[in-house]
């Protein structure tokens, strides 16, 4: 028998659960869909949120020839395969054939560059799902050709409604005499992974007679999947529980769990740059400006680990995660990054003062751009206070030190320069 997540997968839009911000009336890719026209793009988001089951609905909406390749297996001969195959597939005024793949984040560049010219002249249109921040994976002549759309965890909500369909729809389940009494452990367990709580309720019912009534409350999950504590997991979906474990010790403080949780990824297998791309991140915005330096091990760690790779690539890694354990923490950076983004959605495009302006040509002169303007260095400690901001935030703050010593140090020269102005 078919496991449960493929006997549910969805067909069409209507039985899609979740992404309403994708699809739903009147977002963005609905749009696309419902004009019967597509551009290349790329799905990032977690494990078990409907990546490749949107990608097989958009193709079956649109009626076009879907071929799909695993960036796990495929080379470059697989996808020039593939290219020619669409070329002859494509019809003049149809929607281009879509070439899905599945972990486009595991294609080397050279599989990349295959793909360029095939997307530029819309011989095909790719859809590529990937866990990772395309960012950091695909190269960026193939990422300014695609639209990144992002996808979300499920909610309780769409959960539910994913769990009461199963028990409703499912040809066997619904044969079966099931009373669902908890949901916590279920919801907690799946941790907004759609697929993960079909395997869930594929392992609980498949070892449960199926001539008795069926109660599954909060302690029969959790002894049955503590009796199988990887059939869950089945496509590797741990390692996003793992990771943050390891992310959160490095923000507690606490180098011996931090150092647990690297052990289990070195043992499972992990790819080490997943790992040092995690320390980067986390000695910008969890240790930030109380440590400096953090950043700059960490991203040392990094080069490293790529330049060596395992199994002595294990040392680099543990030395910044200690290092970035036992450092003060600070995200006054990230905070105030995020405050003054928000103010911009609020406020749009605000007229930077004529004396901050650039002035190249007579005319901005003659028009005032960079007139008043007041250059530093000429005074002592090379500061002299003028407005940088615009008139409707000349006031605004948007950092705040944090309470650390090299915070402490920039808070009191802030104060000294910007005199009467407060930090």
């Amino acid at each position: 028998m078919r496991p449960l997540a493929e006997r549910l997968r969805p067909q069409t839009l209507e039985e899609y659960i979740g992404q309403q911000h994708l699809v739903g009336p009147g977002a963005v890719l609905r749009k696309m869909i419902d004009s019967g026209r597509i551009s290349s793009f790329i799905l990032w988001g977690p494990p078990g949120v409907g990546k490749t089951t949107l990608a097989k609905i958009i193709a079956s909406r649109l009626d076009t020839a879907f071929y799909t390749l695993s960036a796990v297996n495929a080379g470059v001969k697989d996808v020039r395969d593939v290219i020619e195959s669409a070329k002859k597939n494509r019809f003049f005024g149809q929607q281009s054939p879509i070439l899905f793949i599945d972990e486009i984040h595991r294609f080397s560049k050279s599989q990349q560059d295959s793909l360029l010219a095939a997307v530029e002249t819309g011989d095909i249109t790719l859809i590529g799902a990937t866990t990772e921040n395309p960012s950091f994976e695909v190269i960026r002549p193939l990422l300014s050709r695609c639209q990144v759309y992002v996808l979300e965890s499920l909610g309780k909500e769409e959960l539910l409604t994913l769990l009461h369909r199963a028990l409703a729809e499912d040809d066997y389940l619904r044969e079966r005499k099931i009373e669902v009494t908890e949901t916590e452990a279920l919801l907690r367990f799946s941790g907004g992974d759609a697929r993960k709580l079909l395997n869930i309720l594929d392992i609980i019912t498949t070892q449960s007679e199926e001539d008795k009534p069926l109660v599954i409350d909060n302690q029969l999950v959790s002894e049955r999947l503590q009796q199988n504590p990887l059939a869950y997991d089945k496509q590797g979906e741990m390692h996003y529980d793992i990771i943050s474990a390891f992310i959160k010790s490095l923000r507690g403080s606490d180098p011996d769990a931090a150092l647990y949780w690297l052990a289990r990824m070195i043992e499972g297998g992990e790819d080490p740059k997943f790992i040092a791309r995690r320390l980067v991140i986390s000695a910008a915005e969890d240790i930030g400006l109380a440590n400096p330096n953090a950043l700059l091990l960490a991203n040392a760690a990094f080069d490293v680990v790529q330049k060596i790779g395992w199994p002595e690539g294990r040392i680099p890694l543990a030395e910044a995660t200690v290092y970035l354990a036992n450092s003060p923490k600070s995200n006054s950076a990230y905070l105030g990054i995020d405050a003054a983004l928000e103010r911009v959605r609020e406020t749009g495009n605000l007229p930077v003062p004529l004396h901050l302006r650039n002035a190249p040509t007579s005319l901005m002169k003659e028009l005032g751009y960079s007139g008043g303007y007041i250059y530093p260095h000429d005074y002592p400690e090379h500061f002299h206070e003028q407005q940088y901001l615009p008139d409707e935030l000349r006031d605004t703050h948007f950092w705040e030190p944090a309470d650390n010593a090299q915070e402490d140090r920039q808070r009191e020269r802030l104060n000294r320069l910007w005199n009467p102005r407060k930090w």
